[in-house]
């Protein structure tokens, strides 16, 4: 687990010191936190923002990260999206520390990849507790993490922030084609606007939004006539087309026969 002193190699070595990331606009709601933590003898870093705290962790890649859910900007849902796209840091594990506490808020949390999560205000021996929790369940590594820690480092390009940007609203969008949310949402919700997600499709996948989309759709339902025996509607239904003629339509056009046609083939192949 985590950071010490660097060596003559220029990389850091480990010790075994836990370093707490804590990200809030708000530094009176975790004053308190972060001086049992210190007591606690670990390591604390602190941003004040999500943005702020995003870049921080892509640097320092701690061992946790307590979030903060309502900031501006960009909130604490945003952060853990983007957090988790990076290369390296998905392990991570982040304890949201938030006054909203409605069960939406709570279920969004964990979609979103977030491990736990602790209303305010909160006694600082219960977050204190979480933490050695997860840092417990966190400290088995995993052979990604054996990967990294024995291989290159990792570059700032794969992490750059246009890159976490386009992996956030690629796997927001398979999450949900069924019910796929407007180009503006879908780019305000990974934490920028739509021309500028329009751009970074363009221009590192070739391709607009709506035609990534399409292909995405017409694989996935490729995909599943092949391999189950939804039928033709639900199919439809769960990658998002509004009705089967609709999709039938579409599939053919692209691929050149029927959904029931693209299925019989594949069955005769799969005997053979």
């Amino acid at each position: 687990m985590l950071r010490g002193i660097e060596g003559e190699t220029g990389r850091i070595a480990d010790i075994d010191i836990p370093h707490i990331l804590v990200v809030d606009d708000n530094p009176d709601d975790v004053r308190t936190i972060i001086q049992a933590m210190r007591r606690a003898g670990w390591k604390v870093s602190a941003a004040n923002d999500a943005r702020q705290g995003l870049q921080r962790a892509l640097v320092l890649r701690p061992d946790l990260v307590l979030l903060d859910l309502q900031m501006p900007h960009m909130d604490g849902f945003t952060f853990c999206r983007l957090l988790r796209e990076a290369e390296g840091l998905h392990p991570i594990p982040v304890i949201f520390l938030s006054s909203a506490g409605s069960l939406d808020n709570r279920l969004k949390g964990f979609q979103v990849g977030g491990g736990d999560y602790v209303l305010k205000p909160c006694d600082p021996k219960e977050v204190i507790a979480r933490i050695r929790v997860h840092l417990h369940l966190n400290s088995s590594p995993t052979p990604e993490a054996v990967a990294l820690a024995d291989g290159p480092a990792i570059t700032r390009n794969n992490n750059s922030e246009d890159q976490l940007l386009l992996r956030a609203a690629m796997r927001l969008i398979n999450d949900n084609l069924g019910e796929l949310p407007s180009l503006a949402e879908i780019a305000q919700r990974v934490g920028t606007y739509d021309k500028r997600l329009s751009r970074l499709f363009r221009e590192h996948m070739g391709t607009t939004v709506f035609a990534y989309v399409r292909e995405l759709r017409l694989r996935k339902s490729q995909q599943l006539l092949a391999e189950s025996e939804m039928s033709v509607q639900d199919i439809a239904d769960w990658v998002g087309y509004g009705s089967a003629c609709n999709f039938t339509t579409a599939f053919r056009h692209k691929i050149g026969v029927t959904p029931t046609e693209f299925r019989q083939q594949a069955k005769e192949v799969t005997v053979e």
